[in-house]
């Protein structure tokens, strides 16, 4: 039995990684006088269904997605939120 499962996946760049857009909301922020900003970092956030015979193989696939396309390991760490739709629902697999 397939289950569809919907994903959602988070993508920012490594704690040693430079974020030019987050120093500069970070500064914009300052700006407009909200001093107690610390640090801003910028990410990604993308939404994503997909089909698969159970949870394990929808991680599996999920990590390989993104250590292929949408996160660029060098420079990017990912996490992912899995929900099994069906569940979702209230309707057993």
């Amino acid at each position: 039995m397939i289950n569809k499962y919907q994903a959602s996946i988070y993508v920012t760049l490594r704690n040693s990684v430079l974020d030019p857009a987050g120093v500069a909301v970070e500064s914009g922020l300052k700006q407009l006088g909200y001093e107690s900003i610390e640090q801003v970092r910028i990410g990604k956030y993308i939404e994503l269904s997909l089909s698969a015979a159970n949870e394990n193989m929808a991680r599996e696939q999920l990590n390989q997605i993104c250590d292929q396309l949408l996160a660029n390991p060098v420079i990017e760490n990912y996490r992912f939120e899995l929900l099994e739709m069906s569940a979702q629902l209230g309707v057993k697999p």
